[in-house]
């Protein structure tokens, strides 16, 4: 599946469980605060921000439909999911699933990610030892790796990608062909940057061209689709 049905499956099942089911604290118009070390069950809100303080517990999940999410570092919760907002997990923290459709999302260091981190409209970037057990993915929007682990695939439709400080990507790298409202009339390529001592351990897969720099000590499966190995710019620096 595509990403753009993916993510209109999220933002309407999101919304939907927003507006018919008030269970665990559910608030309309107004934001939430967890205090630091505090244990709490999830919180949702429709027109409002949720933060989170240091150490707290979250038996639940965090949603908000028009605000942002930001939590403080080392809190435990199941899952943080906003349509219209930015989303900031601090350092040490635990989750399963992350996601938005219009806003970025930032990952501190060591954060652990059990699900996907998934945007359709945004900027993500993982910091260093930060680990995600599925997938990464958006359709507009940078991505940034940091010293950072994904297991599952990376995959974009218009997305720059950046793999730096020996970040290691065990599926593949997808950058998916552009279609019905994903199409820019500038046709811009995506510039997609392998750092020094990164690894994507499975492929490079383009359907569409992009500009593809790879680092002389970066480790790459290999390249398949509109493109081949022998495309990409090779460099020795930090940066192309």
């Amino acid at each position: 599946m595509h990403n753009t049905h993916r993510f209109s499956a999220l933002s309407a099942g999101l919304l939907a469980l927003l507006l018919i089911a008030p269970a665990h604290g559910l608030s309309l118009n107004k934001s939430i605060k967890v205090d630091a070390g505090s244990e709490t069950g999830g919180q949702s809100t429709i027109n409002g921000s949720i933060t989170v303080g240091k150490g707290a517990v979250i038996n639940g999940s965090l949603e908000t439909v028009n605000g942002s999410i930001r939590i403080a570092e080392d809190v435990t919760l199941k899952d943080a999911e906003t349509v219209n907002g930015t989303i900031r997990i601090g350092s040490g923290s635990s989750t399963a699933d992350v996601s938005s459709v219009n806003g970025s999302i930032r990952l501190g260091e060591n954060v652990s990610v059990g699900g996907e981190v998934e945007v359709v409209n945004g900027r993500i970037s993982l910091d260093s030892g930060t680990k995600v057990a599925e997938g990464v993915s958006n359709v507009n929007g940078e991505i940034t790796l940091t010293g950072a682990e994904v297991a599952g695939n990376l995959s974009t439709v218009n997305g720059d990608v950046s793999l730096n400080d020996g970040s290691t990507l065990h599926g593949d790298l997808v950058v998916e062909k552009p279609g019905g409202w994903n199409w820019s009339d500038n046709n811009r390529k995506p510039r997609i940057i392998i750092g020094p001592n990164s690894r994507v351990l499975g492929n490079i897969v383009l359907e569409r061209e992009v500009e593809l720099f790879i680092s002389d000590s970066a480790e790459v499966g290999g390249v398949t689709g509109e493109m081949s190995l022998s495309d990409a710019v090779r460099f020795s620096g930090s940066r192309p």
